[in-house]
């Protein structure tokens, strides 16, 4: 039986890149994905009507569904409403895309086509790696980028060429433990992942991918992330069973849910 696809598109303030990242799904793309979910994570700007706009004026080849988030969770937690919603419905593997319009689709077509992403549990886009682009990405940051994934890879003993870039794809056998529920729900969320991936003995592959920085708003704060990322790794690595068992959330949220509150007329 052919293993479907979904992809998840987390979204917070993108309301000038959206329409940007929904313009990605081509005939060519759609061939590959079953279905679309948008998960708005709160939004304080005008995200979810510019969703609605673009999904009542172009006609998508897939069932694209819109929901919002019962709380505001973070990043890692509308993630976790994603991976849920993928094992629910049986979903063989779930392509994550962020609503910012940094990554692009097309770079993750070609493995689409070939099917060479089946070898994979966690087969993730990279910037930092032979062949990608970095497009308006400072290199005191590339820099900083490196180091942590060198310290990464010695922590997790394979070789890493990006914590957390938003474009990842995931087999959703690998999700239905919920190994990753007690990880931080902000934007660490992606390091946790790796280094579960490190312990878990998962098949881990990287692709390069295009990255471009113009009109999005950072929600890092590099100085504090950075020592958070170094503390983690190192408990990590000083005791990894314990890491993988403990409770990272400063917030113990007990049932992440969303409700659909828009869908376009696709049947399918």
């Amino acid at each position: 039986m052919k293993r479907r696809i979904l992809l998840f598109i987390p979204m917070y303030n993108c309301e000038k890149q959206i329409k940007r990242v929904l313009a990605q799904l081509s005939n060519d793309v759609c061939r590959y994905i079953h279905e679309v979910i948008i998960v708005n994570n709160r939004s304080t700007d005008h995200g979810e009507k510019a969703v609605r706009e673009y999904l009542e004026s172009h006609q998508i080849a897939v069932k694209v569904r819109l929901f919002r988030n019962d709380s505001n969770y973070g990043l890692g937690g509308s993630h976790k409403v994603a991976f849920d919603y993928a094992v629910t419905h049986k979903y063989g593997y779930v392509i994550v895309l962020h609503g910012d319009d940094q990554g692009n689709l097309s770079d993750l077509l070609p493995y689409l086509k070939n099917g060479s992403y089946k070898k994979f549990d966690c087969f993730l886009g990279a910037r930092f790696m032979r062949g990608s682009k970095l497009q308006g990405y400072s290199k005191f940051r590339t820099f900083g980028n490196v180091v942590y994934n060198i310290l990464f890879s010695i922590g997790c003993g394979f070789k890493i060429y990006d914590l957390g870039s938003g474009l990842n794809m995931y087999k959703t056998d690998i999700l239905k433990d919920q190994f990753y529920l007690k990880y931080k729900d902000n934007l660490v969320f992606n390091y946790c992942m790796v280094m579960g991936s490190a312990y878990y003995k998962h098949k881990v592959a990287f692709f390069p991918i295009v990255w471009k920085e113009d009109d999005q708003v950072s929600n890092v704060k590099m100085v504090r992330q950075a020592t958070t990322v170094l503390r983690l790794l190192a408990s990590f690595v000083l005791h990894k069973k314990k890491f993988m068992e403990a409770e990272h959330r400063s917030e113990v949220i007990e049932s992440y849910s969303a409700k659909i509150i828009y869908e376009n007329q696709y049947s399918g």
